[in-house]
């Protein structure tokens, strides 16, 4: 178990990395403004879940041998990368489909189950993530305390729920602004373009990032 000391020194190490605008929060906003907030939630949820697995994979020494091995660690990035640009089109392709009823505002025919999976594909396979659960998060580890693992989990944990907290805060204000999008087709249709384009953006972006930049 890491100090008390370790434990604070680690939030607020992960506080100031999240609190700045980076992937995960161009997602949310993203998918709030094609969704509405309801998507943006659900997107934040799977996105956080998908860490999880990456947590683990930490904890086992898995991640460490992805990170080091350019293979691995670009396979990932391309596939998370054309992923999001994938849910960014497709949002631009369907951004007309409801706007001009408001009875369907920010559902756009997708289930809450399936933004759920999308944003667990996203955060499962976020190169950003498994860099800083590789070559960060270990540095508040103490070898001497013992059950490593178990150190790295509950440290991965604290991560994912204040990553949880943070995002799904940008989701409500996000979700906020498509709703008075969402007064106007012209502006709804708008709206979700911008979400959709967003996405594709920064799939881009993380496409053409190196290793472990």
């Amino acid at each position: 178990m890491p100090a008390p000391e370790t434990l604070t020194a680690f939030i607020i190490a992960s506080v100031a990395l999240i609190v700045v605008p980076g992937p995960s929060v161009l997602f949310v906003i993203g998918r709030s403004l094609s969704y509405g907030r309801r998507g943006g939630l659900m997107s934040v949820l799977g996105n956080g879940l998908g860490v999880l697995p990456l947590v683990a994979a930490v904890a086992l020494g898995i991640g460490a041998i992805v990170a080091q091995s350019i293979l691995l660690f670009t396979l990932i990035k391309i596939l998370g990368a054309g992923y999001l640009i994938f849910l960014g089109v497709q949002a631009i392709r369907h951004r007309a489909d409801g706007a001009d009823n408001t009875a369907a505002v920010g559902t756009h025919r997708i289930s809450p189950a399936v933004m759920l999976r999308q944003g667990f594909v996203v955060g499962v396979t976020n190169p950003k993530a498994i860099v800083f659960l590789v070559a960060v998060l270990p540095q508040f580890v103490s070898v001497s305390a013992g059950a490593v693992p178990a150190q790295i989990m509950l440290l991965g944990t604290i991560f994912v729920t204040i990553g949880l907290v943070c995002d799904a805060a940008w989701a409500v204000l996000a979700g906020s602004a498509q709703h008075w999008f969402a007064r106007s087709p012209r502006r709804m249709i708008a709206a979700r373009a911008a979400g959709g384009a967003l996405m594709v953006g920064l799939g881009g972006g993380l496409a053409l990032t190196g290793h472990r930049d």
